[in-house]
């Protein structure tokens, strides 16, 4: 694993397993601590988590929709109702997500 070269070594791991089982992309809000260029070598990208679900959100956007219902759904310790997890979403840095969420906010 020392051959995997990171900006932090503490995120050598995340690579390995990455290679391992054959992964096409890293997602991670860290992605200065992935650089194209050693990634690259491995067929592999780092993605932005919004940039990762805007994505899902375009192959399949019932399933995306379902499962922030499953989430949502699940936040008892406090519940929150779809707008306020839409919030929390934003604050996570995820806007193209919640933008493409918020047409559905009814069902969510």
């Amino acid at each position: 694993m020392k051959a995997l070269a990171l900006p932090d070594e503490g995120d050598r791991h995340v690579l390995a397993a990455a290679i391992h089982c054959g992964a096409d992309a890293v997602i991670t809000f860290n992605l200065r601590d992935f650089p194209e260029a050693e990634l690259r070598r491995y067929n592999i990208e780092a993605l932005h988590p919004d940039e990762f679900l805007h994505h899902q959100f375009g192959l399949d956007q019932a399933s995306v929709i379902t499962a922030a219902q499953r989430v949502r759904r699940r936040l008892r310790n406090p519940p929150k109702t779809a707008q306020e997890y839409l919030a929390v979403l934003e604050a996570q840095q995820l806007p193209k997500t919640v933008a493409e969420l918020t047409p559905y906010l009814s069902v969510i």
